[in-house]
C-alpha cells in the first residue's frame, strides 16, 4: 500500500506531503484545486512520461516520491540487486530537471532506469480515469486479472513451468545441433588421431633409447675394434696388464718376506686383479656382440622416423603426443555423449510438449467457464453504475502456446446501443473506463494489484448510482487500498480517510494545500459538496451521508 506521497515543485504544487491509510482514501475539493495533479504526480513516480513543462514556474526541478509497503518483496528488487535493508518497503522517486531537460529515477535511493519504475508500477498501482497507466487496456493484464479472479494461479504456474522446460529443452537441442557438420568432422579427426597415435604403441623415453641404439649400430665395426684392443691389453696379448700385475704381485710378496713394510701395496694389487679379470670377461663378451645387423638398423631408423612425424604433428616430446591422444579420447567421448544426450532431450521435449498441451487445454477450459460467469456479473454491476445499456464480453482466441497458455483474450465493450463490441481502448471514455474497471474489480475479486486509483469515477452520475459506486468502492477497499478523487458526497461519505485539496493565494503566489478532515470538519466538507453552503439542513444531511457511508458494504 502507499503510505506516503511527497510532491515538490510539480505543476502548481509547491510542497505537499500526503499520508494515506488502508481502505478507501477519498480526495475532494473544488474544481481546479489540484486533485488530478496529485494523480498525475503519482503516475510520474510510477514511471510515467515526464517533461520539463511539469516543473513549477521559476523552479529548477520537480520531485515526486512515493513510499510503499508490500506484503511480498517484489522480484524487481532482486533483479536490480537492491538490498534488503528496507525489507519489503520501497521508495520510488523521480526528479525532473529544468536545466538538462532530463529526469532521474531512484528506487530505495539506487538510481535505476525509468523502465524499471514502470515495470514495478504495473504490479503496484492501477490508475483509472482520465490518465495513462491503465492496465485494463492491456490484453496481457486482462488475462492475468481473469486468472487471478478465477483462482487459476496454480494451473497457470504449471503451464508456465512446462513451457520453460520445453523452451529449455529446445535451447539445449539447438546448442547441440548448431555446427553439426563441423562436429562430425571433429569426431572423424579425433578418431583418426586416436588411431594414429594408439597404433604406434609409444612408450615414454623410447626415442632416446632408439637414438642410442642407432648410434651403436652405425659404429659397430669401430666398437668391435676398440673392444678387441682393450681386451688384448688387459688379458689377451703377451705382456698384458694382468700378466704384468701378477709379476708385480710376486715381486712384492718376496720383498715383504724380507721387509714387511714393502708388502703394503700387496692388498691393493690383490683387489685389482679380480676386477681386471671381470673387465676382461665383459670385453670378450661385448666384442663378440658387435656383429653388423643392417636389418635392425633399418628398423630403428624407420621407428625413429615415425616418432619424429608424430612429434611434429602433436608435440615436441613423446609425452606430448600421448597427452594429445588422452585429450582426443576425452573430447571424442564428450561428442559421443552429446549425441546420446540429444536423443534423450528429444524424448524429454516430446513428453513435455504433450504435458504442456494438456495443461494449457485444461487451463483454457477453466478460463472460459469462469469468463462466462464474470461477463454476467460485470454486466449486472455496470447497470448499477449508470451503464445500463452497455455490453461487456470476454472474447477468446487461440494463440501459440506460451507461458500464459494458448489463449488470447480481449475485453470488449459497447456503451451505446447499435454499435458493435470493440476493444476497450477504442471505445471507452475516461469516466466509462473508470466505472467499467470498478465493475470488473467488483465482479472479479482478487488480490491482484494492491492499490487502485479512480480519478472522477463518478463522472456523469448521481443519486442512486452514486450510492452504488460508493458501495462498490467500499467493497474493493476491503481487499485493496483505494484512492478516489470525487465530487460526489455519497462517495466522500463512504471514505475511511478523507482529504480535502485547496488552493491558497499568498505573497509568493498560489499554492496547493491538503489536509485530512475528520468529525466536524469532514461533515462541513460533505455539506459543501451537497450544496455549496453550510446550513443546518446541509450539515444534518452530511452527517446522515457519513453515517450511511460507514454501512456502504452492508
Amino acid at each position: 500500500m502507499i503510505r506516503e506521497l511527497r510532491i515538490k515543485d510539480f505543476a502548481i504544487i509547491r510542497d505537499l506531503d500526503i499520508c494515506f491509510s488502508e481502505g478507501l482514501n477519498v480526495l475532494t475539493g473544488e474544481t481546479g484545486a489540484g486533485k488530478s495533479i496529485i494523480v498525475d504526480a503519482l503516475g510520474i513516480a510510477l514511471g510515467g512520461r515526464a517533461y520539463a513543462g511539469m516543473i513549477r514556474s521559476g523552479c529548477e526541478a520537480a520531485t515526486v516520491q512515493v513510499y510503499f509497503e508490500t506484503e511480498d518483496r517484489p522480484p524487481v528488487l532482486e533483479n536490480l540487486a537492491i538490498g534488503e535493508d528496507n525489507g519489503n518497503a520501497m521508495v520510488l522517486r523521480r526528479i525532473i530537471s529544468a536545466s538538462s531537460g532530463k529526469n532521474r529515477a531512484f528506487l530505495n535511493d539506487v538510481m535505476v532506469g525509468v523502465q524499471a519504475l514502470s515495470e514495478l508500477g504495473k504490479d503496484l498501482v492501477d490508475i483509472h480515469g482520465q490518465h495513462d497507466h491503465q492496465s485494463l487496456l492491456s490484453p496481457q493484464n486482462q488475462l492475468r486479472m481473469l486468472d487471478e479472479a478465477a483462482g487459476l494461479s496454480a494451473e497457470r504456474k504449471l503451464v508456465s513451468s512446462l513451457y520453460e522446460q520445453a523452451a529449455g529443452a529446445r535451447e539445449r537441442l539447438a546448442r547441440i545441433g548448431s555446427g553439426l557438420e563441423e562436429k562430425n568432422r571433429k569426431r572423424e579427426l579425433l578418431s583418426f588421431q586416436i588411431e594414429e597415435i594408439g597404433s604406434a604403441q609409444l612408450t615414454a623415453g623410447e626415442d632416446l633409447k632408439l637414438e642410442e641404439e642407432k648410434n651403436i649400430l652405425i659404429h659397430l665395426v669401430r666398437l668391435r675394434e676398440l673392444m678387441e684392443s682393450a681386451y688384448a691389453l688387459i688379458y689377451g696379448a703377451d705382456g698384458s696388464a694382468i700378466e704384468d700385475l701378477s709379476r708385480a704381485k710376486n715381486a712384492l710378496q718376496e720383498a715383504a718376506s724380507i721387509d714387511p713394510q714393502a708388502g703394503q701395496p700387496l692388498e691393493f694389487i690383490s683387489q685389482a686383479l679380480p676386477l681386471l679379470d671381470e673387465a676382461a670377461m665383459f670385453l670378450r663378451s661385448k666384442k663378440d656382440s658387435y656383429e653388423p645387423d643392417p636389418d635392425r638398423l633399418a628398423q630403428v631408423e624407420e621407428r625413429l622416423e615415425l616418432i619424429k612425424k608424430l612429434k611434429k604433428k602433436y608435440g615436441g616430446t613423446i609425452e606430448d603426443v600421448l597427452g594429445q591422444m588422452d585429450r582426443a579420447r576425452a573430447e571424442l567421448a564428450g561428442l559421443l555423449e552429446e549425441g546420446e544426450s540429444a536423443v534423450n532431450i528429444e524424448k524429454e521435449l516430446k513428453e513435455t510438449e504433450t504435458r504442456l498441451a494438456r495443461a494449457a487445454e485444461a487451463l483454457s477450459s477453466k478460463r472460459k467457464k469462469f469468463a462466462l460467469e464474470a461477463q454476467k456479473a460485470v454486466t449486472r454491476i455496470m447497470k448499477e453504475l449508470a451503464l445500463e445499456k452497455a455490453q461487456f464480453k470476454i472474447e477468446f482466441s487461440s494463440c501459440e502456446t506460451g507461458p500464459g497458455g494458448a489463449d488470447r483474450i480481449e475485453f470488449l465493450f459497447n456503451a451505446n446501443p447499435g454499435e458493435g463490441l470493440r476493444p476497450l481502448h477504442k471505445v471507452a471514455s475516461g469516466g466509462e473506463l473508470s466505472r467499467l474497471m470498478l465493475a470488473i474489480k467488483s465482479a472479479m475479486r482478487s488480490k491482484g494489484v494492491p492499490v487502485l486509483v479512480f480519478d472522477e469515477v463518478d463522472a456523469g452520475i448521481g443519486g442512486k448510482t452514486a450510492w452504488n459506486v460508493a458501495r462498490k468502492l467500499k467493497e474493493l477497499a476491503g481487499s485493496h487500498q483505494v484512492l478516489c478523487i470525487t465530487h460526489e458526497p455519497q462517495i466522500a461519505g463512504a471514505a475511511d480517510t478523507h482529504f480535502v485539496i485547496e488552493k491558497e493565494a499568498g505573497p509568493e503566489g498560489t499554492k496547493v494545500i491538503i489536509k485530512e478532515v475528520r468529525d466536524g470538519a469532514r461533515q462541513e466538507e460533505v455539506a459543501r459538496m451537497l450544496g455549496g453552503k453550510l446550513t443546518d439542513a446541509s450539515l444534518r444531511h452530511a452527517k446522515e451521508l457519513i453515517e450511511r457511508g460507514f454501512l456502504a458494504t452492508s
